[in-house]
């Protein structure tokens, strides 16, 4: 199965889909489910994921799909 490179690098960083889930305030399996590509991430959580991971992970990596709220770097 192909997972989300940018969600299993925030995770890699965080420490773990429970740490991810804290800090965007959503549960573990929500996590899970953009690791697996089961379900996007909500556009209310980019700005977090890419704070939690200093930058690391950008926001046009996790939303390409939504180039008007996160353009391209």
């Amino acid at each position: 199965m192909n997972k989300n490179r940018s969600i299993q690098l925030a995770i890699e960083i965080l420490g773990g889909q429970k740490k991810l889930g804290e800090i965007t305030g959503t549960t573990q399996p929500n996590v899970w489910k953009w690791l697996h590509n089961k379900q996007k991430v909500k556009a209310d959580y980019v700005p977090l994921i890419v704070k939690a991971t200093n930058g690391v992970v950008k926001a046009c990596e996790l939303r390409p799909d939504l180039p008007e709220l996160f353009p391209p770097e």
